[in-house]
């Protein structure tokens, strides 16, 4: 008997929408990921299919009525957490990055149509040559994931970004990513470390000035949001502006003009800020360090950078890159590196997190010589021990009674409470709670395994 295999790749979607509502959709039925959609009007009966588990998707047409789009993720998401929930015609830029961060898969914008449907709910639709800017931002950890997430969403839009995060937490290359993910990538991205220069000087490099406007200005100048014209203009550590700066750059994000220094000329220019920071912005607005107008003009969409120590498991996937990187700057053979050193990278704290790993990566490179491997004791750090991997106590309430005990049985379940901990932590995401406990996904799924069996 003959099978046809697009008809039994056909991917079904729930649409909690009336079919008035449905947005236009013309699906190829012989594509391989071939999509059909089934309206369903009422939210509470569409979480009850949901709750089947016969869906590979679900679509949510906003408004819904009676329920927040908050409110009707988390129940989705109840029902079934691996499920890919799509929105749209969220209300505003600020609620798509919410709904993305909370775990929503994408965020279409109000009266678009499905076609392409397909491709959003494909695993490969997040990666791959399409995403040129995915280079940035190494990493497969669900964080990096949130933050793909969100430079997926907003790269093609004009709004001002704000990125935070520890130092050398890859601030700037989520910037980059940004950058390359909109339609002003061929354009230039022009970056300022507002720390780097004092008051008067950091004015006339962020708005330019004439010929003879302060002492050694012997010519005229362009500014870097004229050099950033129609392109991108990065401001890191703008924390660090002066007050009576904050008020000039808040005018040219409002109005989109300014003058040089020197002139009375105004000059307009069609840039997109992106603006990063290591501090408690909120914290300085608070100390009166800060203009809380420009705050939240900056703040449109926030994005967080994750410290490396809250994703140990993309620390094997970063020495990587970083070893390729290294060597083929150096123009030498590519390095390998045991699966020992990989270990104890994982174990290590990373204080200084992407950029000190890049920094002993380059070192132990150095250091190894004419070697094609890269060992433990190539990567000389102060210490590899990590504050939250501190050996944990032996639980009080065990005592060996004087018939004697069943060893295994026992550190079973001291394995099994633990395992248990960690999903509950991570709301059943078996690579996020592997990341928890330091573990590869493969081996925790062994270990879920074994302790089933062992009951």
């Amino acid at each position: 008997m003959l099978s046809t295999p697009a008809l039994q790749a056909v991917r079904r979607v729930l649409a909690v929408a009336s079919a008035e509502q449905l947005p236009p959709f013309s699906g190829d039925p012989q594509s391989s990921n071939a999509v059909s959609i089934s309206p369903v009007p009422d939210p509470l009966q569409a979480l009850q299919l949901i709750s089947s588990g016969q869906y590979d998707g679900a679509l949510v047409c906003l408004p819904v009525p009676g329920w927040t789009p908050e409110e009707l993720l988390e129940e989705i998401q109840r029902m079934d957490r691996r499920l890919p929930v799509i929105f749209q015609g969220a209300s505003s830029m600020a609620e798509a990055v919410r709904l993305i961060k909370l775990g929503a898969c994408h965020v279409l914008p109000e009266g678009s149509s499905l076609n392409g449907l397909e491709a959003l709910l494909s695993p490969v639709a997040s990666a791959g040559p399409d995403e040129p800017w995915r280079r940035f931002l190494v990493g497969d950890s669900p964080l990096m994931h949130n933050v793909c997430d969100v430079v997926r969403l907003v790269g093609s839009r004009r709004c001002t970004i704000l990125i935070t995060g520890e130092t050398g937490t890859g601030k700037e290359m989520a910037a980059r990513a940004l950058h390359e993910a909109s339609n002003r990538s061929q354009l230039p991205l022009v970056a300022v470390n507002c720390s780097a220069l004092p008051e008067n000087l950091l004015e006339a490099e962020l708005f330019g000035h004439t010929r003879g406007a302060f002492t050694g200005a012997v010519q005229q100048r362009a500014g870097r949001f004229e050099q950033a014209n129609h392109g991108t203009l990065f401001l890191d550590e703008v924390a660090e502006m002066p007050l009576d700066l904050q008020s000039k750059l808040l005018r040219v994000l409002q109005e989109r003009e300014f003058q040089r220094l020197g002139s009375s000329d105004t000059i307009k220019v069609d840039v997109r800020v992106i603006a990063a920071c290591n501090i408690d912005l909120p914290d300085r607005v608070r100390q009166g360090r800060f203009r809380e107008d420009l705050y939240y003009r900056l703040n449109v969409v926030p994005i967080v950078m994750p410290a490396l120590r809250d994703r140990p498991g993309d620390i094997p996937l970063l020495a990587g890159h970083f070893i390729e990187k290294v060597c083929r700057q150096e123009g030498i053979e590519l390095k390998r590196i045991t699966r020992e050193t990989i270990e104890r990278l994982c174990r290590y704290r990373w204080p200084g997190n992407v950029r000190q790993l890049e920094n002993a990566i380059e070192m132990a490179v150095a250091l190894s010589g004419d070697r094609d491997t890269l060992y433990p004791g190539d990567f000389p750090l102060p210490s590899i021990v990590n504050d939250k991997l501190a050996p944990l106590p032996v639980p009080s309430h065990i005592a060996v009674p004087d018939e004697g005990l069943d060893f295994e049985r026992v550190v079973n379940s001291i394995e099994r409470g633990i395992l248990e901990q960690a999903l509950r932590k991570s709301h059943g995401n078996k690579k996020a709670a592997a990341d928890l406990l330091r573990l590869k996904r493969t081996t925790l799924t062994a270990k879920l395994k074994a302790l089933q069996t062992a009951v």
